[in-house]
């Protein structure tokens, strides 16, 4: 039996317990002091993670905005990222026209942006354990068998995700496996809000590693350039983030703190090698900041600068995120 989440009330030994989240099915995981809770029937958001009851993840919208395709928490996007250039792209031999194909955002420009996924209610969960001091959540969603879907993303395929809690770490694996005999073009992403319980922006700091910025033109979208950046550490109080890069050989990267404010230093956020490349979001005013693991840069599809997996294969990437206590 299902019941209403209390974000603070303790979850069973078992480490995994479903319930529901502010009216939706919900599956919560618990590894010592963090846990976190998704809600496959809504496009597997991630509604909430908290460490020892402190949110790390902004929720701004609520649901009822999430279902208007508003972005928040921690929400998959795809089958593309960000924004297209256009309502029309090539990939492989495949011609795809958008105009008047269903499920489509459209950003401030009309173009389409954050894929057709936010939402979905049709995933459906394959697996929740515990082992020893984790909790894990297996969930799959089979792309090819929504006509709706396919006619703006032609290419069979199924999703799965995994997520795994331990006592500091969130872990989030995507895998995309080919359900046809066409290759599948990869431009999926994350975009996770986090937060720092009782920081203000004005406390935060961002560190990034050496990369590489897209250049981009008034519409968000790359002109072909970029620009080398070094490893840094960039105060919060007077900067905002609305920037792609392209990343090299370190991945990681933290959002700190000043030390004494609050019971979170930090988060680490590591992108494996699935995640070549980095939007950072952290529009002026707002107390989150946008860590979003991608595959491929803006308007890959248009661009056809993304990966492919051939049919048999399989393409996976994953995404760390760790609580460093103060």
């Amino acid at each position: 039996m299902t019941r209403n989440l209390d974000p603070n009330s303790p979850v069973p030994e078992q480490g995994v317990v479903t319930n529901r989240f502010r009216g939706w099915p919900a599956v919560t995981l618990q590894g010592g002091d963090l846990r976190a809770t998704f809600i496959p029937q809504l496009g597997m958001l991630g509604a909430s993670l908290r460490w020892r009851g402190r949110e790390l993840l902004s929720l701004h919208g609520g649901l009822d905005g999430w279902l208007a395709g508003h972005t928040t928490g921690m929400p998959l996007l795809a089958p593309w990222a960000n924004r297209l250039g256009s309502l029309a792209y090539r990939a492989g031999r495949t011609r795809v026209d958008l105009r008047g194909a269903p499920h489509l955002h459209l950003d401030p420009n009309g173009l389409p942006i954050h894929g057709t996924l936010l939402g979905r209610h049709d995933w459906s969960v394959a697996r929740v354990a515990h082992d020893s001091d984790r909790g894990v959540l297996g969930a799959t969603f089979a792309f090819a068998e929504h006509p709706d879907l396919m006619r703006s993303f032609p290419f069979a395929h199924e999703l799965e995700v995994e997520v795994i809690v331990d006592d500091r770490s969130l872990s989030v694996s995507t895998i995309v496996r080919p359900t046809g005999r066409v290759s599948v073009p990869i431009s999926f992403g994350w975009h996770p809000y986090f937060r720092l319980p009782g920081a203000r922006r004005s406390d935060l700091s961002v560190h990034l590693p050496a990369r590489s910025r897209i250049e981009v033109d008034e519409c968000q979208l790359p002109t072909g350039r970029l620009s080398r950046k070094p490893a840094a550490i960039i105060p919060l109080a007077s900067r905002t983030f609305d920037d792609g890069y392209r990343l090299g050989r370190s991945r990681r990267f933290r959002i700190s703190a000043r030390p004494g404010v609050g019971a979170v230093q930090a988060l680490a956020i590591e992108f494996d090698r699935g995640y070549a490349f980095l939007q950072v979001y952290a529009p002026v005013g707002k107390p989150f900041v946008a860590i979003e693991p991608m595959t491929a840069p803006t308007n890959a599809l248009v661009t056809g600068e993304h990966p492919w997996v051939r049919p048999g294969e399989q393409f996976a990437a994953s995404f760390r995120v760790s609580v460093e206590p103060a």
